[in-house]
C-alpha cells in the first residue's frame, strides 16, 4: 500500500514503514544503532532493518526521555522520579537538575545583569536537526496519523506506533513544555482489535491528559533555533511554492539547504524532473535569524546527503 513517490515528511506523518526502512537501508543500520544509544532508547540495538520501525523492546520511560531530547533542542536529558530533596528547614540538599543559575542568589535588584541559566548538558544532536524533527512531527498531528489531536488547538509534535495485528500501540508526543508517552498492550501480547491503532486509541488518551494537565495555559509555539529558514514548498513535491498555490506548507531548512527554484527530488507529477523558470513560483520565505554558511555539517545533522 504505497502512495507513490512522496517526501520523507509524508512518510513520517502517515507512518509509511517502507519509506522508513529504505531510509535505514540507505544510511546503514550501524548509524541507526548509534543514535538509538545516544537517545537512550536502546543499549544494544540489533542492526536489522525491522528495528528501524520500532520492533525492538524498550520502556515507555526510555522513549519519553528520547523525545525529551528533541523537545530540548537536542540536549541530553536524564529521566528521574525525584526532582529535589530538602531538609526540614526547606534547604535543598540534593537537586537532579545540575544546571547552574548565575545571578539567581541576589536579594534584590541593583542594576546587575539578568540571571543566566548555564546549560552544560551534552549536545546529543544539532539543535537545528532537533527542531526539524519537531517540525515534521507537528505534521503528524496536523495532517497525519495523530490528527485526532488537532482539536486541542495547541502546538503538539508526536508519533503514533502500531505493531502487527494491533498487539501493541502507542503515541509519543510533546508540547513546548511537556513530554507524554502512552502505551497500550497486554502483558502477554494479543490483538487489541482491528482498527485499534496508535492514532485511534493511544493518541486520544494523550489528548485527554494534556488537556487536563495544561488547562487554560495559553498555547505557545515551539522555540525556533537561530539559523532555521522557513520556505514555502509544495507538500507533495517539495518544490518551492507561492502563497497562492494550494496544498503548501512552510518547511524548515538549515542554512543553504533549502530547495533550488528549479529542482525537486520528486519533481512534477510524482516524477523526478527539472522545473523550468516559468514553473518556479516566486520565493516566499522567512528567516528565524541569519547564520553564517557552514562548510561541513555538524555531528548529528540531517542533510540532503544523509545523517552525519
Amino acid at each position: 500500500d504505497t502512495a507513490g513517490p512522496e517526501t520523507l515528511r509524508f512518510g513520517i506523518e502517515h507512518s509509511r514503514n517502507q519509506m522508513t526502512a529504505r531510509l535505514a537501508q540507505d544510511l546503514g543500520m550501524p548509524i541507526i544503532t548509534e543514535y538509538a544509544k545516544r537517545f537512550g532508547i536502546y543499549d544494544d540495538l540489533l542492526p536489522v532493518l525491522s528495528m528501524s520501525l520500532g520492533a525492538g523492546e524498550t520502556t515507555l520511560l526510555r522513549m519519553a526521555t528520547g523525545y525529551s531530547m528533541l523537545a530540548n533542542g537536542g540536549k541530553e536529558v536524564t529521566a528521574t522520579l525525584i526532582d529535589r530533596i530538602q531538609d526540614r528547614y526547606g534547604h535543598t540538599i540534593w537537586r537532579h537538575d545540575e544546571r547552574q543559575c548565575m545571578g539567581c542568589m541576589a536579594d534584590r535588584w541593583a542594576n546587575q545583569p539578568e540571571p543566566q541559566l548555564v546549560d552544560s548538558r551534552r549536545q546529543v544532536i544539532d539543535p537545528l536537526t532537533a527542531y526539524q524533527m519537531t517540525h515534521i512531527m507537528e505534521g503528524v498531528v496536523q495532517r497525519g496519523t495523530g490528527k485526532v489531536l488537532s482539536a486541542l488547538n495547541r502546538p503538539i509534535a508526536g508519533k503514533t506506533g502500531t505493531t502487527n495485528e494491533e498487539k501493541d500501540v502507542w503515541f509519543m508526543g510533546y508540547t513546548p513544555t511537556m513530554v507524554v508517552g502512552v502505551y497500550i498492550g497486554y502483558d502477554i501480547p494479543k490483538p487489541l482489535g482491528k482498527g485499534n491503532t496508535g492514532g485511534a486509541i493511544a493518541a486520544p488518551i494523550f489528548g485527554e491528559f494534556v488537556k487536563d494537565a495544561l488547562g487554560d495555559t495559553p498555547p505557545a509555539p515551539f522555540r525556533v533555533p537561530p539559523g532555521i529558514k522557513f520556505v514555502r514548498v509544495d507538500l507533495k513535491t517539495g518544490l518551492r511554492a507561492s502563497a497562492d498555490d494550494p496544498n503548501t506548507i512552510m518547511e524548515a531548512f538549515k542554512p543553504d539547504e533549502e530547495p533550488d527554484d528549479a529542482y525537486s527530488m520528486i519533481g512534477v507529477n510524482g516524477m523526478t524532473a527539472d522545473a523550468s523558470s516559468s514553473m518556479a513560483p516566486p520565493v516566499n520565505e522567512r528567516v528565524a535569524r541569519p547564520a553564517p554558511p557552514i562548510s561541513r555539517p555538524d555531528s548529528g545533522s540531517l542533510t540532503p546527503n544523509g545523517l552525519w
